[in-house]
């Protein structure tokens, strides 16, 4: 068993983002600008934001954070998209989710120009990348792609089961392991929450990517000798022996299921990391319009 180590990867792939825009700057471009927006006080996408603003300055990007209550009325959030869709200095921006029940995510990001779309949630940028188009690709999708790439992982014409069908991960997940590309060519298999006889399917994998967001959900008696695992999930689960009371595991029971595996992402260190590294990449690719253009 091998650990794909997000933190290592994340590291690599930063630096070389890094290396990118001192090159950038110095030619004459202008200073990649990232932004966000956090509405609520939401514990996991706190500490998200706060890891994209670390990684805006270790890869020397300007970064922005909006915050705002939680009671703030979605024509109010709407207007802030619209303020950061018309600034030239913003590159991209994130609305960082999931966001309180009166607000209506789909016309939050609907309402985001595809062309600052960094998280890769538009429907343009989703078509796009389904089409085989110039795109932003979702982080989460986009990282584990490069993990898989960084690793040298043989995907060409294994079977891969993707476990959660979301339009953030597991719907684009499943078409770019698919796609005719060196570290994909799988042929793929979405299972979800009404699927039957799950582990019929998990059993036949060779690469298994689990986005369900159930702790632990992943035993080993579900996988076969060999598989490599994707963990995508992160949960926090009570663990009193811990100083604060809980513990982060992922979707995968990691103890059980990474002795059988060839390879396995841990959680946390592993795919959040490249989450975060990847959104950095796809804002160097706006600022630098390699995506859309001028």
């Amino acid at each position: 068993m091998e650990l794909l180590d997000g933190k290592y990867a994340s590291k690599l792939l930063k630096s070389k983002i890094k290396i990118e825009v001192d090159e950038f700057i110095a030619k004459g471009g202008k200073t990649p600008h990232l932004a966000a927006v956090l509405v609520g006080s939401d514990g996991a996408s706190e500490t998200y934001v706060a890891s994209k603003v670390r990684s805006c300055e270790e890869v020397g990007f300007k970064s922005s954070l909006i915050r705002r209550t939680a009671d703030i009325t979605e024509e109010e959030l709407l207007e802030i998209i619209e303020g950061l869709n018309n600034d030239e200095d913003v590159d991209g921006f994130i609305v960082q989710l999931p966001l309180p029940k009166h607000i209506n995510e789909l016309k939050v990001t609907q309402a985001i120009k595809p062309e600052k779309d960094v998280d890769g949630f538009h429907p343009i940028n989703v078509g796009r990348m389904a089409l085989g188009q110039p795109a932003y690709i979702s982080a989460t999708p986009y990282g584990i792609v490069q993990l898989l790439e960084m690793y040298n992982i043989d995907t060409v014409g294994k079977h891969c089961v993707v476990i959660g069908r979301s339009n953030i991960v597991g719907s684009p997940m499943s078409i770019l392991m698919a796609k005719n590309k060196p570290h994909a060519n799988c042929t793929v298999t979405i299972c979800h929450s009404k699927t039957k006889n799950i582990e019929s399917f998990t059993k036949q994998a060779d690469i298994v990517i689990v986005a369900l967001g159930i702790p632990l959900f992943l035993k080993a008696d579900m996988i076969k000798e060999g598989a490599v695992i994707i963990d995508v999930g992160i949960s926090r689960i009570e663990d009193k022996t811990k100083v604060k009371g809980y513990k982060i595991v992922g979707d995968v029971d990691f103890d059980e299921v990474a002795p059988k595996s060839s390879y396995i992402t841990p959680v946390p260190g592993g795919v959040g990391l490249m989450t975060v590294a990847s959104l950095m990449k796809n804002t160097l690719l706006s600022a630098k319009k390699e995506i859309y253009g001028n």
